[in-house]
């Protein structure tokens, strides 16, 4: 048995009529009825009218402008996402966006206007063409479009949303379907570069990059290289913030010239070596051929690297060849978070940078070099119309790779000292490893020795050697790493190195002396921190116990003045009257840990507990309250831009045109931080008028012809005329060849310029021979 809904109780406007009701199609289910709304002479009042329920404060959909922002810069484009959390979905949707407490019913009272981005997913309303609604009504999870913020003045704008997932109508006048903007102040305008910040963090961290690339004939169509088409071999490294491997606005080294036009590493690698203190991780990954195969096929390319607290910034580049100089990659990447821990993640889709090296514009353009060498700077689509990636309206350029950086490991004792999962526990433990890859391919060695016996034959921290012999160095100019080689370790039955052993923690502290007068016991203890991989128990002891002596003075003053007795029953009175002192010193258990203090990142929590017996009886040192630290989920990042460029030239030299201006990303959101606004705006510009008279046109035309045939009458009446040659004048005779008896002298006659009519047998240099002093001698 079908039940029928009740009919949906609509807003206060038309406006929200249109916001809850999207297209029929959205709605047109099997047996749904529709009913239309009568017409009537308000903006945007031809709706649809659906059954439904209606749904306030639900959470599931959200309506979210990039950025999160509270402003609008007017004129300023902004992404709009509308999107259901998983598994949620819905069909259809409809998005508008009003002036303040307007209700939509005139034209006037609709703000900004919004941009489609993908036609599949989207359209305007036909019957409100303001709004934005779904093109075919179909399972989704989210939709974007851009909105163009309205013009200065206009006040507050509501961006509302509704959604229909199968025969409920969601919408709100308030909560996550609705977003309040309002007209940012001049004030406001202009962001500050902000300088990487000193790291805070403590330990290392363990990343590993892997380089998804994307660029291929499909995605990339024009003019593709279908022939020698792949990425370089990867080269970069884990650095401090006082070395810099390449950055967008400064000049490529040689090195990265090296890898922007050739693809070679060599070079670069030698730089980043030489800055030996200020590097931490040489980053290196292999090459690519072809550029792009699925993953089932070939595995991405993939290198690990390590952080520390000096050197948390991480840069690479990889060659996208063929190519003048084009190159993707990522500079000064900062893992260490303001929260004194490690980045877990970063994702980042990467579009081609030019080198400033050579000034090709196609994938196989000639060698043509850059002179004076330009600064590094983001292709863009607007650079050059034979570029592959042109647009004439100037959109943004395909991504063509993504770069993953996931960490897999904290070495050492840290700072915001939660563990995420399990991984993180197990490699806090673990030492530190090599990487082999940073061998150079020049060296040559023999292979490593085994390794040595742990210095330390505690638990205590101690190291460990191994050796290798160099046998050949190929190239002179790339340095050889170390022959030796140095590992953390501990002493036997500490190492978590051997699967059958456990991994126990340091001793606690000895227990106090179970009596306190004479000879008595005390303890200490310690636990397994990792169990043996094979299953095994651990058998070594978490317990000691040794004698211990103390009080002894103390207990004969004590024990002269009750008794003359020696032995043990001295110190048996004595101890009696010493636990007189301890009496009052009777303690409630401890209370659960408090909240922490925070509500992200690093914070404290306490614990108390409290005096049971009366103070009256004697004092009590026990600690009442303790403290320690604790640690939330990493707080948010926002993403942090730098400053507007200037505005470029206008793309045309008449009529109607436009300029760009760019700026870039400093710092990636991270958990959950507000996310990127735009990169690239656009804005009209307006030069000369175009001729659009043919007949004017033509006679300019006529006039630069015959200013042409002019300036070549010129020159043909300048010098020596010969067919189809302008000459230059005889050259002066030479010297003569003899003092007497006969010699010879010559005089030249060049070209100057040769015509196109002409052969080039009736164009050439001249050559005159006379004899001279003839005499005899």
């Amino acid at each position: 048995m079908r039940l029928s809904p009740a009919p949906l109780r609509l807003s206060r406007s038309p406006a929200l009529l249109a916001l809850a009701l999207p297209l029929a199609a959205a709605l047109a289910f099997s047996d749904e009825t529709l009913d239309k709304v009568p017409k009537s002479e308000g903006y945007c009042s031809r709706i649809l009218r659906a059954q439904g329920t209606r749904r306030e404060g639900y959470t599931e959909f959200s309506l979210r402008v990039e950025g999160d922002p509270d402003f609008y810069k007017p004129g300023t484009s902004y992404r709009v996402t509308l999107s259901a959390a998983p598994p949620s979905y819905f069909r259809g949707f409809t998005l508008i966006a009003l002036k303040e407490n307007r209700e939509g019913d005139k034209e006037e009272d609709h703000a900004g206007t919004f941009q489609i981005i993908d036609e599949e997913e989207t359209q305007f309303m036909s019957n409100c063409p303001v709004a934005v609604t779904e093109s075919t009504p179909r399972r989704r999870t989210r939709i974007q479009v851009f909105w163009i913020a309205p013009a200065a003045g206009t006040g507050c704008v509501i961006l509302k949303a509704s959604i229909v997932q199968k025969r409920i109508i969601y919408f709100q006048d308030e909560g996550s379907l609705t977003k309040k903007l309002c007209e940012q102040d001049s004030m406001f305008d202009g962001v500050t570069d902000k300088p990487i910040l000193d790291c805070c963090a403590c330990g290392t961290a363990k990343y590993r990059l892997t380089f998804y690339g994307n660029w291929s004939e499909k995605t990339h169509p024009k003019d593709y290289p279908r022939r020698a088409n792949h990425w370089s071999a990867i080269i970069g490294g884990s650095h401090s913030k006082n070395y810099v491997l390449w950055e967008y606005g400064g000049y490529a080294s040689e090195g990265v010239k090296q890898v922007a036009e050739l693809g070679s590493p060599v070079k670069m690698e030698e730089e980043i070596r030489q800055q030996s203190d200020e590097v931490l991780t040489v980053i290196k990954a292999k090459a690519q051929w072809p550029a792009w195969q699925p993953l089932n096929v070939r595995a991405a390319p993939s290198a690990e690297f390590s952080v520390d607290r000096t050197r948390h910034l991480m840069s690479f580049l990889t060659m996208m060849g063929p190519s003048p100089d084009w190159n993707v990659g990522l500079s000064a990447e900062d893992l260490c978070t303001k929260e004194c821990g490690w980045v877990q993640k970063v994702v980042q889709d990467l579009i081609p940078w030019d080198a400033g090296t050579d000034s090709g514009v196609t994938y196989e353009s000639p060698n043509k070099p850059t002179i004076p060498q330009e600064k590094i700077r983001p292709l863009t689509s607007l650079d050059h119309p034979q570029s592959p990636f042109y647009d004439p309206e100037g959109g943004s350029i395909t991504q063509v790779a993504r770069v993953v950086i996931e960490r897999i490991a904290r070495k050492g004792e840290q700072c915001n000292i939660v563990p995420d999962n399990v991984d993180d526990i197990v490699a806090d433990l673990a030492p530190e490893e090599k990487d082999e890859d940073d061998t150079p391919e020049t060296c040559i060695y023999s292979n490593w020795s085994p390794w040595s016996a742990c210095s330390s034959s505690t638990c205590d921290k101690g190291k460990r050697m191994r050796q290798r012999m160099l046998k050949a160095q190929l190239d002179l100019s790339v340095p050889c790493p170390d022959t030796q080689d140095f590992q953390p370790c501990m002493g036997p039955g500490c190492s978590d190195e051997d699967g059958s052993t456990c991994t126990m923690s340091e001793w606690i502290t000895w227990s106090p002396c179970s009596i306190s007068c004479g000879t008595g016991m005390r303890s200490r203890e310690r636990y397994v921190k990792q169990f043996p991989e094979d299953g095994s128990v651990c058998t070594l002891p978490t317990e000691e116990t040794e004698k211990c002596t103390v009080n002894e003075e103390l207990g004969g003053k004590k024990a002269r003045s009750l008794t003359q007795t020696r032995g043990s029953v001295l110190c048996s009175v004595a101890n009696l009257a010493l636990d007189l002192d301890t009496i009052p010193c009777l303690l409630s258990p401890w209370s659960e840990w408090s909240d922490c203090s925070v509500t992200c990142g690093k914070g404290m929590r306490t614990r108390q507990r409290m005096l049971k017996s009366l103070a009256e009886l004697g004092d009590c040192n026990e600690d009442l309250e303790q403290v320690e630290k604790c640690m939330l989920p990493e707080c948010p990042i926002d993403c942090e831009l730098t400053e507007w460029s200037q505005w470029s030239e206008c793309n045309k030299s008449c009529g109607k045109g436009h300029m760009i201006r760019t700026r870039m990303i400093q710092m990636e959101p991270q958990f959950g931080g507000a996310p990127c606004p735009e990169t690239v705006q656009r804005k009209k510009c307006r030069v000369r008028k175009c001729l659009r008279n043919p007949s004017i046109q033509k006679l300019r035309w006529r006039e630069a012809r015959e200013s042409r045939r002019s300036e070549q009458l010129r020159e043909e009446s300048d010098g020596e005329q010969f067919p189809g040659c302008r000459m230059r004048p005889w050259t002066a005779w030479s010297e003569c060849t003899k003092l007497c008896g006969g010699g010879i002298q010559e005089r030249y006659m060049t070209v100057k310029k040769r015509f196109k009519s002409s052969q080039f047998t009736s164009c050439k240099d001249k050559k005159e021979i006379r004899a001279c002093n003839v005499h005899p001698c």
